[in-house]
């Protein structure tokens, strides 16, 4: 979709070295933004009838996003928020909910960092939809995506859930901080180790707890893997892992810094 801007240019001359540069200012508060805001809500209203519309409405929003000024920055991101108050009582299918809608908005809002933070720490966990582990994974990944330092309390946080497919996405998203500041990746993987050897201990001083096993098989993957991306090295053992990090924590992680 073409932005209307108002270009302004500039052609001075000041020595050989010198190039005309020219500055595309963004233009904010857009009546084109404000029509499609209008046009989703009549989609919305339809009870469900009209969602390949509104969807359809939602990426145009999602591309509008990118070349938007603060106050329609913030529009959008409360436009896609909204989306998830939506009421669609009928299912797909049987014991199936019709979250079309709302898969759609949380996976938007992770594009629209950090805007949408705010937005994103509010959804994960909020009574309407704590119950749809498939929409709190998807708000959850979200959150990480913008890769935002405000996010990250609420993702450790999701490590202590009391739903294993919850931690599993707390460390999933805490992987995308892997080019924070070395102090922020040391305090994410200390929290992610942490969980690791717990579970692992109950693991194995429980064998005969089916909880615990089903617990440590959802979530020690997820948290392998992002204590890979956050530290930069391969280990896969928790024991290694722990070893490491005693002899490593007070150590510059200069590798990972760039």
């Amino acid at each position: 979709m073409m932005l209307h801007v108002l270009l302004l240019s500039c052609s001075l001359l000041t020595g050989p070295s010198s190039a005309p540069q020219d500055e595309t200012p963004i233009v904010d508060e857009r009546p084109e933004v404000k029509a499609l805001f209008g046009t989703l809500a009549t989609h919305l209203k339809a009870k469900g009838e009209e969602d390949e519309q509104a969807l359809t409405l939602l990426d145009k929003l999602v591309q509008e996003f990118t070349n938007s000024g603060p106050k329609d920055r913030a529009a959008i991101v409360k436009q896609f928020a909204e989306c998830l108050e939506v009421k669609r009582p009928k299912e797909l299918a049987e014991g199936v909910p019709d979250d079309r809608i709302y898969a759609a908005a949380a996976v938007a809002l992770g594009t629209m960092g950090p805007e949408s933070v705010k937005a994103l720490t509010s959804l994960i966990g909020d009574k309407n939809h704590r119950k749809n582990m498939r929409l709190q994974t998807l708000l959850t990944l979200s959150l990480g995506k913008t890769k935002s330092p405000e996010g990250i309390k609420t993702l450790l946080g999701l490590l202590k859930h009391k739903d294993p497919p919850m931690q599993a996405a707390g460390a999933e998203a805490l992987a995308n901080f892997s080019e924070a500041p070395q102090d922020t990746r040391k305090q994410i993987f200390e929290e992610m180790l942490r969980t690791l050897t717990d579970q692992k201990t109950k693991k194995d001083t429980n064998t005969t707890d089916p909880e615990a096993l089903e617990r440590w098989n959802i979530i020690s993957g997820p948290l392998i893997t992002a204590l890979q991306k956050v530290s930069g090295q391969g280990e896969t053992d928790p024991d290694l892992w722990l070893r490491w990090w005693n002899e490593n924590k007070k150590k510059d992680w200069s590798t990972k810094d760039g």
